[in-house]
């Protein structure tokens, strides 16, 4: 790597990093965030797991370790922490806002975990770019990467998504480099790799369809006999290929232990098998009767709550528990607003259009125009040189393994129901940028004249695209490209597309500076109104209690996303209380003043 790529690599990721804590700063807690912030702590600090198992613990005590160097009161006494199932969001209330903590200091500390593993990511994409393209053209996907407005959102928040992206992109990049150089120290890597991505969430499981169909396609092409013993060759090569995923698996299993085992050390078994009891009661249906046969899904309910409170294996119990809870949760859905309509069942344009809407429209054109370019070359080769896919497999191996999941997680995400945002996506856009930027290194090299508008016009793209995440900032989390406009946004989509929260404290400086004696709030997202703008001066809100002036009320905040799912239209067969649509606010659409982008407030005694 030459010196200039390295100051240009080390300027990416001091840019990336500026924007990131910029924005951070200036933003309350998101939704998340209050579940995960204590679930962290609890971990490093208590060695106890009974918040926010429906996530693995990596990302969650990387924030939590820089909160072990402040002297912080975690109310252990609370019913959250003593009694419930699973109190995440009761207990993070307590901890950040209710216990004489500093909030603002625990959310920006434990911001630092996340925004290291963007870090991360942003290099571990130029390490890949760089054996696909080389080192030059390495920078365009990076820089793709570290400005994009989403990455810059969900980068500095205490979540999972970031996390998910760099695990699966490592285990896919050493895993299609074991492929190439099948050697057991490359294989060891994998296994370790596999286990780091099943620890940051559990869509990372999507990985063993990828590793599986990979393997079986390489083996197939690997294939070196003919005849009556080139099926025999391929049972080998498919059994010796089988044989090697699944030890694979293995230590990915064997990495997973320590932290799971770590994090029960101190969580009473009595207490895990309770809780692992409670929330699996139904899952997916209720306990097999004795003497009957379980179906496959309630069997690994019943043998995850059988191992709930065994020595040695309780930490897997307590991994299983997390996986079944996203299947119940993907089962169930979500509420949520979308192109004018409001449901829970999901639709399969959720994810097509929302990428349509909030992926930076720069780059939206470079990949469609390489996806145009990639198809052409394609049938063209087919039609003139009729190469064989075992060529093409040796020489872009990497390239077809980013192709292949980008396609497997495509298929996964437009067939889910739970549509709750961008950044779901976000494990294959760092691969979608490698790819579409592998196509034009590829088909670049025409003529001198040819090659040099090319390379200009792919320059002004990235320009383009720079100046726009420039000029976004600081509300990375509500963008929304040129097509719609981020002040637009919410009258798309909303959720962690684009109201999560962030903006209270915003809303608390507006208060501040109009001099507001008291205000209604709906607020959603993790932060506390009584806490950044005074109990004195905040009235918990929502539509059944009615116009707030009614009762000397003048002000009423309202966040979007609980304004668009109520005044949103019902989807058939989905109902909501007509008191809770806001049919008293004259022109809910149109307030008098918007904070940040996200919260509504309506001046209703002017």
């Amino acid at each position: 790597m030459s010196l200039i790529n390295k100051i240009a690599l080390a300027l990416i990721l001091t840019a990336s990093l500026l924007l990131m804590v910029g924005s951070s700063l200036q933003e309350s807690a998101t939704m998340d965030e209050l579940a995960h912030i204590p679930a962290g702590y609890s971990y490093v600090k208590y060695l106890d797991y009974r918040l926010n198992p429906e996530h693995p613990p990596l990302v969650k005590m990387l924030a939590g370790l820089p909160l072990l160097t402040q002297d912080l009161n975690f109310p252990t006494d609370n019913p959250a922490w003593t009694n419930a199932v699973n109190g995440q969001w009761d207990m993070g209330r307590a901890f950040l806002y209710e216990s004489g903590n500093n909030a603002d200091s625990i959310i920006q500390l434990s911001r630092i975990g996340p925004m290291l593993l963007m870090l991360l990511l942003i290099v571990l994409v130029y390490v890949w770019s760089r054996e696909i393209m080389g080192e030059w053209w390495a920078l365009l996907p990076t820089l793709a990467t570290a400005l994009s407005p989403n990455f810059l959102a969900h980068g500095h928040y205490v979540t999972t998504d970031v996390g998910a992206t760099l695990g699966i992109i490592l285990s896919l990049y050493c895993f299609t480099r074991y492929l190439a150089t099948p050697t057991k120290k490359n294989l060891g890597i994998v296994g370790v790799a596999f286990g780091i991505a099943q620890l940051m969430k559990f869509s990372a499981v999507l990985l063993i369809f990828q590793f599986i169909i990979l393997a079986l396609i390489v083996a197939l092409s690997r294939i070196s006999k003919s005849g009556g013993h080139a099926i025999k060759h391929a049972l080998q090569l498919t059994r010796r290929y089988l044989g090697r995923i699944i030890l694979i698996f293995i230590i990915g299993g064997l990495v997973i232990y320590p932290l799971y085992w770590l994090t029960t050390v101190n969580y009473p078994p009595e207490r895990q098998l309770a809780d692992t009891t409670a929330i699996l009661e139904g899952f997916p249906a209720p306990p097999t009767p004795q003497g009957e046969v379980c179906s496959p899904l309630r069997c690994l309910a019943d043998i995850t709550i059988w191992g709930a409170d065994k020595p040695i294996i309780r930490p897997y119990s307590q991994y299983m528990l997390g996986l079944l809870m996203v299947m119940q949760r993907s089962a169930g859905g979500n509420t949520a607003y979308f192109l004018g309509t409001v449901d829970n069942q999901g639709s399969s344009l959720y994810f097509p259009m929302v990428y349509l809407m909030k992926e930076s429209l720069p780059m939206l054109i470079l990949i469609l125009l390489a996806s145009i370019f990639g198809l052409y070359s394609t049938l063209k080769a087919l039609v003139k040189r009729k190469p064989k896919f075992k060529e093409y497999l040796n020489a872009n191996l990497h390239e077809f393994s980013a192709l292949l999941f980008v396609g497997i997680y495509a298929l996964y995400s437009i067939n889910s129901t739970l549509n709750i945002g961008f950044r779901h996506l976000m494990p294959i856009i760092p691969l979608i940028y490698i790819l579409t930027i592998g196509v034009f290194k590829k088909y670049i090299h025409t003529d001198f004249y040819k090659k040099q508008l090319k390379v200009s016009f792919i320059a002004f793209m990235f320009v383009w695209f720079t100046l726009g995440s420039i000029v976004a900032y600081p509300h990375y989390l509500p963008y929304f490209n040129e097509t719609i406009g981020t002040d637009n946004g919410w009258q798309y989509v909303t959720d962690s597309n684009y109201d999560w929260g962030q903006d209270l404290k915003r809303l608390a400086i507006f208060v501040d500076e109009q001099k507001i004696d008291k205000i209604g709030i709906d607020y959603f997202g993790a932060g506390s109104p009584a806490y950044y703008i005074g109990a004195n001066k905040v009235e918990n809100w929502y539509s059944a209690k009615g116009n707030p002036l009614e009762s000397g009320i003048e002000w009423l905040a309202v966040s979007v996303g609980f304004l668009q799912t109520s005044i949103g239209e019902k989807a058939p067969g989905f109902w909501m209380d007509v008191e809770e649509e806001y049919r008293w606010l004259e022109n809910p659409t149109q307030p008098d003043f918007v904070i940040g982008k996200s919260i509504f407030v309506y001046h209703l005694g002017k």
